[in-house]
């Protein structure tokens, strides 16, 4: 299987591999990303010893040991048993003796433990013993290349990469392996010889996102409603057992986790943290939630923005993980029913048409939209400078004022700021003149309630374009596609 896009990953491993000194790797992403397979395919073929073990969930000490010792003898010593240590101290003593034995010093050794978080169970020690051999052994030794990978976030961020104890800053390097882009997809689809068009790569990436394992169960001469109604509505389909299995891997105690995106995910616009706390349930309110909200951002499910001009409100949060988002709203309400049969042929493709789906497709595509900043930049040419934010106004109950809510903007370094409506339409977006009048209050009141002195530009991201009206021509300084955000 070829490796797909990961270009900035690819060439950072190269420099971890070349590189003259030892280096500590710490690579993190949720389940099913391809963090192994990036792993492995970059390895696989360099004149390198790799050694490879992976951690196994709900696994005891003696297992986790067990199969560290077995994966010595299997790569330095063709496979012949050796004596299983009683402690990771000892066990790490092994490895390291099998490196210097069996290693010449123009060699390097690729140590990739996988799924470490699952490799260091409760009072295990793993975590001192790994600090004790780095910086007694490994950081000393030229031809120690080490990596460590799991899908918590959180764990990997917080054990490894912020330590406080042995290792402290001693890491080298860091990947957050995040899902395929759009533009990734489409290769990716392609290589696996599935022919779709932009607009239907975008539709099968609002319900899996760019998550490669999802996309590798699609088959071929279907359609994207056809690969969703398989991929999802069809009983013990991988979409349906998925939910559950992706938290528990990722965080202990996953309901409160969930709990929390349950409740951002009813607010299409963002909710603020205050009301977040203020709904959950957990019990220790306040500082646990902030840090599950921390958490859930880490592994990428979130976005949080502090309000344009108002950071005293505190941060709000939205959800853009295309794969929650989905499930929540779409396989969830059917979830009794696929407990006990497949829905009927069809299902999802009678679904996808109606304006309902249309509905919530604006708000997938809203997600998809803060995923392609940078091909947002691109097109609208915005420096990397500016500062990407949202906005929102909501009055007072008893006030008269009108709310309003800009979706998208960039506050820009030359004394502008652009201003962006999204739509996901079928059709190229028509402005009628009663919108024209909704835009023009939005920007004034925008204007009052920010007392801005900036320039304002107003661009219409919409999926299939914009039809030109004496209204778009009056308001409209620049127009983003779906198209734009595959370059």
């Amino acid at each position: 299987m070829k490796l797909i896009g990961r270009y900035e990953e690819k060439t950072l491993l190269e420099d971890f591999f070349k590189s003259d000194g030892p280096e500590f790797l710490a690579i993190y992403g949720r389940r099913r990303i391809g963090k192994t397979f990036l792993i492995k395919q970059t390895f696989a073929e360099k004149d390198c010893f790799f050694f490879n073990v992976t951690g196994i969930q709900g696994g005891s000490k003696e297992t986790q040991i067990n199969l560290f010792t077995k994966e010595i003898g299997k790569v330095f010593y063709q496979g012949a048993e050796i004596k299983e240590r009683d402690n990771w101290i000892e066990t790490f003593d092994a490895l390291s003796g099998a490196i210097d034995k069996l290693i010449p010093k123009n060699k390097k050794a690729v140590l990739f433990f996988d799924e470490f978080p699952w490799m260091a169970t409760h009072r295990s020690g793993l975590l001192q013993a790994l600090e004790h051999r780095w910086n007694h052994a490994w950081s000393n030794d030229n031809r120690i290349k080490l990596i460590i990978c799991g899908s918590s976030a959180s764990w990997i961020i917080n054990k490894i990469i912020n330590n406080k104890g042995g290792l402290h800053n001693r890491i080298t390097r860091q990947i957050h392996l995040m899902p395929f882009n759009l533009q990734d997809t489409a290769e990716y689809l392609a290589h696996l010889k599935i022919n779709l068009n932009h607009k239907q790569t975008a539709e099968l990436y609002m319900s899996t996102g760019g998550v490669p394992y999802y996309l590798f169960q699609a088959e071929k001469n279907q359609s994207a409603a056809q690969i969703i109604d398989k991929l999802v509505f069809q009983q013990n389909s991988l979409l349906f057992n998925e939910f559950d299995k992706l938290f528990s891997s990722l965080f202990e105690n996953s309901e409160n986790h969930i709990e929390l995106l349950r409740i951002i995910a009813k607010s299409h616009s963002g909710i603020g943290q205050e009301e977040i706390i203020g709904k959950s349930k957990d019990i220790s309110r306040g500082g646990r939630t902030v840090d599950r909200l921390k958490e859930l951002e880490d592994a990428g499910f979130i976005i949080s923005f502090m309000p344009h001009l108002h950071k005293k409100r505190g941060k709000y949060y939205r959800l853009i993980d295309e794969y929650t988002l989905f499930y929540l709203d779409w396989i969830e309400p059917v979830k009794n029913t696929l407990q006990k049969k497949s829905l009927k042929s069809g299902y999802w493709q009678e679904k996808h048409n109606t304006p309902v789906w249309y509905n919530w497709a604006g708000y997938a595509f809203e997600s998809i939209c803060f995923k392609h900043i940078n091909q947002i930049r691109k097109k609208l040419n915005i420096n990397p400078s500016a500062i990407v934010n949202g906005w929102r106004y909501v009055p007072t109950a008893k006030s008269k004022e009108t709310g309003a809510q800009v979706d998208l903007l960039f506050d820009r370094e030359d004394d502008s700021i652009t201003i962006c409506e999204i739509k996901y339409t079928t059709e190229p977006f028509a402005i009628t003149k009663d919108y024209a009048e909704n835009i023009k209050n939005k920007i004034k009141v925008f204007k009052e309630k920010t007392r801005t002195k900036k320039q304002i530009f107003f661009v219409m991201i919409s999926s299939s374009g914009l039809k030109e009206t004496i209204h778009s021509e009056e308001l409209v300084q620049g127009v983003v596609t779906l198209e734009d955000l595959f370059n």
